[in-house]
């Protein structure tokens, strides 16, 4: 890949803007960054790489989140801090504050209960079968062998 610095890189920051949330620039399209169109009618949208990366950064943005709120989060096993980090993805870390049951289940390794907690939530109704999945992760502590 090359690397570009210097005055291009700070011209087109200057002339486009830099914006961190989506926006519709002059043309009505949707924006993001410097100037990267990614509306469904005439933009480029995001590359595979570009996805990836974000993802990686909002999973390790959650983990550090998580870590920093609970000191039990750290004892956990893998599929469980990995099924704490898809709640936290999913919801935000306010969101899932909420569920005081469910975390202080959690906090005394009561994974049984931790998961039938977050099963009877608003939230299940409205994920359906993701909380089915993450909430197995908790209760058993282990994948499914099909995900394996």
């Amino acid at each position: 890949m090359v690397t570009f610095v210097g005055p291009l890189v700070e011209t087109l920051k200057r002339h486009e803007g830099v914006k961190a949330f989506a926006y519709q620039c002059t043309a009505d399209k949707t924006t993001i960054g410097v100037g990267r169109c990614v509306d469904e009618d005439g933009g480029i949208g995001l590359s595979d790489d570009e996805i990836e990366y974000l993802l990686m950064n909002d999973i390790a943005r959650c983990d550090k989140e998580l870590e920093g709120a609970y000191d039990w989060y750290r004892d956990l096993n893998k599929p469980r801090r990995d099924a704490m980090i898809n709640l936290c993805f999913n919801l935000g870390l306010t969101r899932l504050r909420g569920f005081v049951k469910a975390l202080e289940a959690m906090s005394r390794g009561q994974y049984d209960l931790a998961a039938d907690e977050f099963l009877d939530s608003r939230w299940a109704d409205q994920v359906g079968d993701r909380a089915v999945e993450v909430t197995e992760l908790i209760r058993v502590g282990d994948y499914p062998e099909v995900l394996d």
